[in-house]
Parts: C-alpha cells; sequence; structure tokens
C-alpha cells in the first residue's frame, strides 16, 4: 500500500493519522511517509524507497539502525521474559553505568520516557523545597507534562500561560517562561522571585527549536543564581544525553546541576526515561520519601538490556571524535554548496548534532529561529526527499548523524542537499 493512502486509512482510527503530531508532516506539507523497517543509516518506506536517515527517532539511534549487539541483547532478554513488575539485575547495572559516565547523577530512577522523567524531576524539586514555582525556556520543550506546557505571557516576567488546549490556566502559572539565552532577564527575575522558586528545567543546548547553543555565561549563570536562592537546577539532557560525549552535555561544560533527566539513547532506540542528581534529592522519593512516583513497566528488562549493549559500545568503541570530525567536514561541504547555490543557510553544529535555518541568524533564541524561513526549509525538505535524504518535518527540529552514516553515505547526503538547493 502506498504512503497516502495508509495516511487516509490511519486517519480514520488515529487522531490526525499519526501517534505523535510532527509526523504528520502539517510544518511542510505533503504525505508522512511510513516506514516499513531501517537498516544503518537508512529508512525503508512501505513504497519501498529508501532514504538517508538524519532524524534517527529524533536522536536516540546514534549507532545506526539494527546495529547487531543492540539487536542480539533485546532478542537475549526477549528469551527471557519482556515483563516482570519486580526488580532485575539490569536495572542496577544500567543505574551503575548511567551514574559513572554522568557523576551529579548519584542515583538514578528508571521511567518510560522523557516527559515522565521532567514530570517527576519537577515533582521531586517541589516536594524537596516546599516551593512550587518553576521557571522554563522559552523554546525548551521538556515533554507533554501540563506546568510545562507554558509560553511567555504579555511581559517579560509575567507567569506562563496555556500553550495548549487542557492545561488550566492555575497549572500554566505556576511555570514562569523566560527567552533562552537571556543572562539579565533571569537575574531579574531571581532577584524578584528567587525565594519562590522550586526548580529552574533547562535544556543545556537546546534541541527542541532546532539547535540552538547557550551562549557564553548562561549555564553558569543559572547555576549560580539558582544555588544562591536555594533553588534546584534541572538539566534536561533527554536529547543530548550521551549524544555528543560518554556522559552529558554538563560533562563538556563543568556544569553540575541538582537534577539530570535522561531518554533517547539510554533505551537503545525502546521507550525509556531516566531522571537522577543528588543523593539527598533522590532519597526523597517513595519508598524512602515523602514524593510518590511509580511506573509498572519501568526499568522494562527489554529497554535495559538494550540500553546498557548501547552504552557499552559507545564506551568501548568510543564513535564520539569520529562522529565530530564527519559532521565538521559535512558542514564545511554544505556550507559550500550553500554559497554555491546563493542559498542564505545556516548550519551549526556540535558532535554529532546540528542545526539548519534558512536565514543568517544569529539563531540564539526561539524569537530569532522563528525568523528563519520556515517556507524555504519546507520546500528543501521535499526536494531532499525526493533526492532520498530524509530530514526531520518541522524546520523547528534538529539534524542529527550515527556512527553508520560513514563518508560514503554523507558524501550521498550531500549530493542531495546539492539537487535540492539547486531545486529551490
Amino acid at each position: 500500500m502506498n504512503n497516502h493512502d495508509l495516511f487516509e486509512r490511519a486517519k480514520h482510527r488515529i487522531p490526525g493519522g499519526v501517534n505523535s503530531p510532527v509526523r504528520a508532516f502539517g510544518a511542510v506539507g505533503g504525505t508522512p511517509r511510513f516506514i516499513a523497517r531501517a537498516e544503518g543509516p537508512y529508512l525503508f518506506d512501505e513504497e519501498g524507497r529508501r532514504y538517508i536517515d538524519h532524524v534517527l527517532s529524533w536522536g536516540p539511534m546514534i549507532l545506526g539502525h539494527g546495529h547487531p549487539q543492540v539487536v542480539e541483547a533485546i532478542r537475549a532478554q526477549a528469551g527471557r521474559g519482556l515483563s516482570y513488575g519486580a526488580p532485575t539485575e539490569l536495572e542496577i547495572a544500567m543505574a551503575e553505568a548511567v551514574s559513572d559516565a554522568i557523576p551529579s547523577m548519584e542515583k538514578v530512577r528508571f521511567v518510560n520516557s522523557g516527559t515522565e522523567a521532567t514530570m517527576s524531576a519537577i515533582r521531586l524539586a517541589r516536594g524537596f523545597t516546599g516551593r512550587e514555582l518553576i521557571v522554563k525556556f522559552d523554546g525548551c520543550y521538556h515533554g507533554h507534562v501540563d506546568s510545562l506546557l507554558s509560553r511567555a505571557g504579555s511581559g517579560a516576567l509575567t507567569f506562563g500561560v496555556p500553550a495548549t488546549a487542557g492545561v488550566p490556566a492555575a497549572v500554566a502559572q505556576t511555570t514562569l517562561v523566560l527567552p533562552y539565552n537571556d543572562i539579565a532577564a533571569f537575574k531579574e527575575l531571581m532577584a524578584r522571585l528567587g525565594s519562590e522558586i522550586a526548580a529552574v528545567i533547562v535544556e543545556p543546548l537546546a534541541g527542541n527549536m532546532n539547535m540552538v547553543l547557550p551562549v557564553a555565561g548562561f549555564l553558569e549563570a543559572i547555576r549560580q543564581e539558582t544555588a544562591a536562592a536555594g533553588a534546584l537546577l534541572i538539566c534536561d539532557e533527554v536529547i543530548t544525553g550521551f549524544r555528543l560525549c560518554y556522559g552529558g552535555y554538563q560533562n563538556i561544560v563543568g556544569l553540575q546541576p541538582d537534577l539530570t533527566c535522561l531518554g533517547k539513547i539510554v533505551g537503545g532506540g525502546l521507550p525509556v526515561g531516566a531522571f537522577g542528581g543528588r543523593r539527598d534529592i533522590m532519597d526523597q522519593l517513595a519508598p524512602d520519601g515523602p514524593v510518590y512516583q511509580a511506573g509498572t513497566l519501568a526499568g522494562n528488562p527489554l529497554a535495559m538490556a538494550a540500553g546498557l549493549a548501547t552504552l557499552a559500545v559507545l564506551k568501548d568503541d568510543d564513535p564520539y571524535p569520529q562522529l565530530s570530525s564527519r559532521m565538521t567536514a559535512f558542514a564545511a561541504e554544505l556550507r559550500q554548496l550553500a554559497a554555491r547555490h546563493g542559498a542564505p543557510l545556516t548550519f551549526r553544529h556540535q558532535g554529532s548534532m546540528a542545526g539548519l535555518f534558512f536565514g543568517e541568524g544569529p539563531f540564539d533564541n526561539l524569537d530569532q529561529v522563528k525568523q528563519a524561513d520556515s517556507a524555504r526549509y519546507a520546500a528543501c525538505f521535499h526536494a531532499l526527499l525526493a533526492a532520498g535524504v530524509y530530514l526531520a518535518p518541522s524546520a523547528f527540529e534538529a539534524f542529527f548523524i550515527s556512527a553508520a552514516h560513514d563518508e560514503a553515505v554523507l558524501a550521498a547526503s550531500l549530493a542531495g542537499f546539492d539537487q535540492a538547493l539547486a531545486r529551490i
């Protein structure tokens, strides 16, 4: 069956025809590709077309699709059982591996998604501090938690307002929203309300408004101000954890958060999330403490086995230097292509993760990202799709490569960009 017919069929039983909104191609138009299988750096749709994958399941497939060690770990565990609802040694080994890689995570609790991780970390921060207010930054997405689906109100320092139907205004008002990278606005807010703030949650490198790097001093200011106010710093590394190095982006920049949220890669492609941090904070969780959090499938043995296998390959093979050098070379070639075609393309990268914008920037916060040419991105997206290159179907999502994206694959991607930029 072709993609169009599958989409029409899906819309009869699935809202919008998809189980996560961005998959519907609403931001770029056209028909979603229904994927039949994946292998290495490639996706194959139900029509038999092959695409070089630069979405990689929104980041977690850092080893490429179907890595043999990960697949074998899942297969072996499946033969022993899919879910027990009871503790396993796998959970212990996984917690030890995460804590060894990210020293700020002295204790770890596993959940089933990044959304569960941020939701639970926020609840824990409120329970630990006895405060209610949370600070987040516009453009940072922390999952579909009610209190985090807030956008800025009419003033620079106003309480949040719901960013979606279904979120009570009273809930949104427990979150204050500031521009990402605005150090002055953050310091002013902390001076005014610091004693009422339970936690500040931030993507230390933003990956949900395309990729936006922190400006010099931004993360340091958050750490300094939260510590002075007795508020907690929560690093959302659901995307960046184990993506840029063996550990968190916090390891690269020398940041010491109180709590960290993980997901994506630590499940090896299976549904997983985790949050962890200082021992005294984590000890407030049930059954030891008064902050309740639970999940029947938390620490699922399949996800733990896949995650352990993935982390073992990342630790033993250390693909990070090669990923970074390949991305650097790719970026240089892409910029040359853009210049030759007269395309106003900005491509910024950190390790194996990048942001592609049509415009000159700067792109340091959501308002600036919104100034990029999304129509030109959509045109480029479809031209690349026709050339067999699969990008995120939104101008507000990041670009990834995996260890399976070798020089030949990346050269093919560049050839696709050459065709696409010529067409648009």
